[in-house]
């Protein structure tokens, strides 16, 4: 049985995909400034980028293939900053796995940021992120900059994923995801608050595929003792942290006013049960692609939509996309080949659209229940659910590139070019409240 995402499955899918891969608005511009074409909301904000690194030691760590050693993490930290002279940008560099056992494939990403700038004045919220199984963060400086130029303090987590080549792999992901994501979370809130950097009072979670497991386990569901990730995990490891376990809730992170899942795997697995997922009450955003062959739509991001019931939530679904919605358009030296092309791309869509419309909707949903601004409100709630369907009878003297106002009859999803908002569903459910004991 394969119980954790196979990248590679959907590879031969579509040759099309070299067509999709469109670049941001230049080759070398960076994946975090969005193209012409995106919806209003995905612009930089206000601020300059700044970037450090930080190393977390997690004393006598649970794990399996160092139990009791200390576990280090890396952490790459995005903040608003103040512009510093003569700075030059840094680049991002990563590695993915091969088809086929050898060296991993290094790529490099165009950043905007500065390193060690020097942050700009205040108390930022705090978005935590991680991401997917053999992924790096490097892939996700498409939200990581562009989040901190809008005024948040992004970190996002290396968790050091074994080689697949080693068989406790899948086992130690399923382990390490959440245990890491609450460590973090814990570490963070209290260091960065000293620093004056962050309001520990607002922070947020995001995280693709197996950065999703993480995700929602870390803003409250429970895992079931029976599902598979507790299975799993030999030596009974993940048990304690299972549903009726001694440290069930220690593995969720507090304060946390908004969870963003993109793709997130568990769900076919049953990792929460049948009534996990109930415990989340933070506003939930997911995003996924209904021909996902990962992780699997229907009972993946669409039953999460009905499971959470007790969390304000938001399921935008790309219409006959895949898995590869959480990476930025794939660097050049991972162009050379299908498989490493299909890491970043999706068959169908265009991943510069795909940037555009993510970082949109992230930022409205954020904006909204983070920084609790409530004209992001109209960006989501109210719309059609079927993109296509929204109509905008602009008049004739309407620019060309002019963002739908979403108000007045316009149906346009709001900050939408027309002919631009299509083959997309969101869908929407309020939260219900807690069944009186």
């Amino acid at each position: 049985m394969r119980f954790w995402p196979d990248h590679g499955s959907w590879a031969g899918a579509l040759l099309a995909v070299v067509l999709a891969g469109a670049a941001t608005a230049s080759g070398n511009d960076p994946p975090s400034r969005p193209a012409v074409d995106a919806p209003e909301l995905a612009t930089l904000g206000k601020f300059a980028v700044g970037y450090r690194t930080l190393v977390l030691v997690d004393r006598e760590a649970v794990d399996l293939v160092a139990p009791h050693a200390d576990r280090r993490l890396t952490i790459d930290l995005w903040y608003p900053a103040t512009q510093g002279r003569a700075a030059k940008p840094v680049s991002y560099r990563g590695t993915f796995p091969q088809e086929k056992p050898g060296p991993p494939v290094a790529y490099t990403v165009p950043g905007l940021a500065l390193a060690n700038a020097k942050p700009a004045t205040g108390r930022y919220p705090l978005v935590i992120v991680s991401h997917g199984r053999s992924n790096t963060t490097a892939a996700l400086s498409w939200l990581t900059e562009n989040l901190a130029s809008k005024g948040y303090v992004v970190a996002a987590i290396r968790h050091g994923d074994l080689p697949r080549t080693e068989a406790a792999e899948g086992p130690e992901i399923l382990l390490r995801r959440p245990l890491d994501l609450a460590f973090v979370a814990r570490s963070l809130q209290e260091s960065l608050a000293r620093e004056g950097l962050v309001d520990p009072t607002r922070t947020a979670l995001i995280g693709y595929s197996m950065g999703g497991y993480g995700v929602l386990t870390g803003a409250g569901a429970v895992l079931d003792p029976l599902g598979g990730p507790a299975k799993w995990v030999p030596g009974g490891l993940l048990l304690p942290y299972a549903q009726g376990g001694s440290l069930q809730n220690s593995l969720h992170v507090s304060n946390v006013k908004a969870v963003v899942a993109i793709a997130p795997w568990g769900g076919s697995v049953g990792a929460w049960g049948t009534t996990g997922l109930t415990e989340i009450t933070a506003p939930l955003l997911l995003i996924a692609g209904d021909r996902d062959h990962t992780v699997d739509y229907p009972s993946g991001a669409r039953a999460a939509l009905d499971a959470a019931v007790h969390a304000r939530r938001y399921l935008l679904t790309y219409k006959g996309a895949g898995h590869a919605l959480g990476l930025g358009p794939a660097p050049s030296e991972m162009r050379s080949n299908l498989w490493d092309l299909s890491w970043f791309e999706d068959p169908l869509w265009s991943k510069a659209r795909i940037v555009g419309i993510n970082l949109h909707m992230i930022t409205a949903f954020l904006d909204r229940f983070v920084k609790e601004d409530e004209s992001r409100a109209a960006y989501l709630d109210g719309l059609v659910p079927e993109s296509t369907a929204g109509t905008w009878q602009a008049p004739k003297s309407t620019p060309f590139d002019a963002r739908s106002p979403g108000t007045a009859g316009v149906s346009l999803w709001k900050g939408f070019q027309r002919d631009y908002a299509e083959g997309l569903e969101l869908l929407q459910r309020d939260a219900q409240a807690p069944a009186t004991p």
